[in-house]
């Protein structure tokens, strides 16, 4: 039996063209979803799935339906193999029932592989090189030094940290990371000095 799966990212995009292309096809029964292909627990296609039998054909419009990655698309297609299932891609001219369409998602997926090889290499070179010319990633701190020195005084006058951090402009949090309280009961002690 063809077993038919179609998706669209929202609810406002329309899911026709993609189910007259499978009723072309042959699919006897269908199963659609109206959600992002970034969602791993999607009704539609656990539905689709959980009615495929040995033998049966799961077909969707485009390799894309199924989902964003390759390697989920990798997964699911071992996943309907390892059970006696096909796989086929309208547009895309995948049938694994025959060879040559086998032949072609095996290589696909060891494009795919290479891909993220090479992403990964990629980014471990570049933060090698970026920390070697002193740069950090992540986000720049919203303490300035001015921030510091006011955050500093202000806490050697006695104020608390809910009281300094609307004060200076930044979080709670933000204020705790730079002065944790072993180092805050220093600066209320400096401020506390002989002269107090």
């Amino acid at each position: 039996m063809l077993i038919g799966y179609a998706r669209v990212s929202t609810p406002e995009q329309d899911l026709t063209p993609q189910l007259d292309a499978l009723r072309e096809a042959g699919c006897e029964r269908t199963f659609t979803d109206k959600a992002s292909g970034a969602k791993a627990d999607r009704a539609g296609l656990a539905e689709a799935l959980s009615h495929a039998r040995a033998g049966d054909v799961l077909v969707v419009w485009k390799l894309d339906r199924l989902g964003r990655t390759m390697k989920g698309l990798i997964d699911l297609a071992a996943n309907l193999a390892d059970r006696g299932i096909g796989f086929r891609s309208l547009t895309d001219g995948i049938d694994t029932g025959g060879t040559a369409g086998k032949l072609v998602f095996h290589i696909m997926a060891a494009m795919a592989e290479m891909e993220r090889d090479l992403i990964r290499e990629r980014t471990t070179a570049a933060l090698i090189v970026a920390r070697r010319e002193g740069r950090v990633g992540g986000r720049k701190t919203v303490m300035t030094p001015k921030r510091l020195e006011a955050a500093r005084k202000l806490l050697a006058s006695g104020m608390t940290v809910r009281e300094i951090a609307p004060t200076i402009g930044v979080s709670v949090p933000t204020l705790y990371r730079h002065f944790p309280a072993p180092v805050q009961e220093a600066i209320s002690a400096e401020g506390e000095g002989p002269g107090a």
